[in-house]
């Protein structure tokens, strides 16, 4: 069984932090030899201190005097996205996990399949802004795209090389914090309100997706690229336990589904070992303590995302890197208090309209559509 030396792209956010807490955990099976961060300087050289990796980098090229002084040690130091793209393709990386929040993650991701790493894939954005992109790359140089997401890694799972049999894959989510709110409520919902999710400790850009159910329609574009599967097999199901975090349903009505605790360790640890299954301190399930498990229909009228993301993800071309970014600058202005919760859709639905779509983009032209919708989510905001 082989050490996996790996690049953590992304190693001050939460998944980064679970990403370390892995590597503690299974030390014979994976090495740390690089870490990258944003701007949190402190927070990277605290880690880098403890796993001691021969690379970091920070992309605040400002605050690298800052990490230089809080490392207890002299490792190589990247700066500025340039320096991310480097790290991206260290020479003795085998793999490296982007858990960049956004579209930040996309240049770096692409440089590592050039360099022949295999990429384990926790940024949504990546697949929804370029799949068509990062599937062929990763094709034409033979590197193996692993999904970290909790919904992906068990569809990952359940298949095992079946992907010809599919005849649907069931995304579970759990509803958020909103799952039971009457729709004639969300003017009057909060941003603390939605940053309460009943099951995940997460990011708050991610934790505002849950709410609205933009993360769930982001990874129904995300599972139509990663496993070649027409969006129109893609469906979502409430449940609110989180404990079944995806299904797959066969050609012959077999239905397979993958069970843990809510932990993202769990799905991380996969995609460093696969095709092998190693022991851990995670807790298994307890049967005798699971009291019910359910399933409900989303509400489609009330949570439109679901929609806007299917009507993207079967458009194709640019319109899914429209959507991404129109959501985030809604959401941005959602946390600081400038719109109420069903504006987020509202916005990203206008900006969607007037998209006029490029059918298969190159990655300038995915990039162009990126800024374009920024700028119009920005007008839409004011106007």
């Amino acid at each position: 069984m082989k050490r996996k030396r790996v690049v953590i792209l992304g190693a001050t956010g939460s998944i980064g932090e679970s990403s370390l807490k892995v590597a503690r955990d299974i030390p014979e099976r994976m090495e740390i030899v690089g870490l990258a961060a944003n701007s949190n300087a402190e927070k990277l050289a605290a880690a880098a201190n403890k796993v001691r990796p021969e690379s970091v980098c920070l992309v605040d090229k400002t605050k690298i005097d800052v990490l230089s002084k809080a490392l207890a040690y002299q490792p190589r130091i990247f700066a500025g996205e340039e320096g991310l793209r480097e790290i991206a393709a260290l020479t003795n990386a085998d793999m490296v996990l982007v858990a960049i929040v956004g579209t930040g993650g996309l240049r770096p991701a692409l440089a590592a399949i050039e360099a022949g790493k295999d990429l384990a894939v926790a940024s949504k954005e990546i697949l929804v802004m370029a799949g068509e992109i990062v599937m062929r790359e990763a094709r034409e140089n033979s590197v193996h795209v692993l999904p970290v997401d909790s919904e992906h890694n068990a569809i990952f799972q359940c298949l095992d090389g079946r992907s010809s049999e599919i005849r649907r894959i069931i995304l579970t989510a759990s509803g958020g914090p909103f799952r039971e709110t009457p729709a004639k409520q969300f003017l009057d919902l909060t941003a603390e309100q939605a940053l309460k999710h009943p099951t995940w400790n997460m990011g708050p850009k991610i934790t505002i997706d849950s709410a609205t159910l933009f993360n769930k329609g982001l990874e129904m574009i995300e599972a139509h690229w990663l496993f070649e599967v027409e969006m129109k097999r893609v469906e979502v199901v409430i449940h609110p336990q989180s404990i079944v975090h995806s299904m797959v349903e066969f050609a012959d009505g077999s239905t397979l589904a993958q069970l843990s605790y809510s932990d993202m360790c769990f799905p991380i640890q996969y995609a460093v070992t696969w095709p092998d299954r190693v022991p851990n301190t995670l807790p298994p399930l307890d049967f005798g303590k699971l009291s019910k498990l359910e399933f409900f229909a989303p509400r489609y009228d009330d949570f439109p995302a679901l929609n806007l993301a299917r009507c993207a993800g079967e458009t194709g071309g640019t319109l899914p890197a429209v959507m991404n970014a129109a959501n985030e600058i809604a959401v941005a202005a959602f946390l600081d208090r400038q719109v109420r919760f069903p504006r987020i859709w509202q916005i990203v639905e206008q900006v969607m309209d007037r998209h006029r779509g490029v059918a298969h983009p190159d990655l300038d032209e995915i990039l162009q559509a990126d800024q374009w919708a920024r700028a119009e989510a920005a007008k839409t905001l004011k106007g």
